[in-house]
């Protein structure tokens, strides 16, 4: 189990970089992909979405790139989680590709489902602008 796939992690790596530039500087992706070291192939299909989604935009040409969309007190964590993973769920009952025939009555996937709220909680408070903050970015 992965709390956070590689996919979410690079587009949450992505939208701090482009966070931290001035506001409307247009910012390359192959630069994106220098700094964080991120493969240029996975971050270009990564910005896709963030794209599609309204989380960046793009322009084309020499003096193009992209530049964040959304003020990142508005990007929250958890809509990232959700958009590169779906829910997040902790626990699967399912054995084989089948659903578990213990499911209704296990006292462990109870404890667990309460976890997952805990979680779902603590990253639904977690905005960029958070993770910003925690990097000592001020802007």
């Amino acid at each position: 189990m992965k709390l956070l796939t590689k996919d979410t992690d690079y587009a949450i790596r992505a939208l701090l970089y482009l966070a931290t530039r001035k506001k409307g500087e247009w910012v390359s992706s192959t630069e994106i992909s220098t700094e964080d070291k991120i493969p240029l192939s996975y971050l270009r299909r990564i910005l896709q979405v963030l794209k599609k989604e309204k989380y960046v935009d793009s322009k084309e040409g020499a003096s193009g790139g992209l530049k964040l969309n959304k003020k990142p007190e508005k990007i929250e964590v958890i809509e990232l989680i959700k958009l590169f993973q779906g829910e997040l769920q902790l626990f699967d009952c399912m054995f084989r590709k089948k659903t578990c025939h213990n499911k209704n009555k296990c006292v462990l996937r109870k404890r667990v489902l309460g976890i997952e709220k805990i979680v779902i909680q603590e990253f639904t408070g977690i905005s960029l602008r958070t993770l910003l903050n925690d990097m000592g970015v001020k802007k």
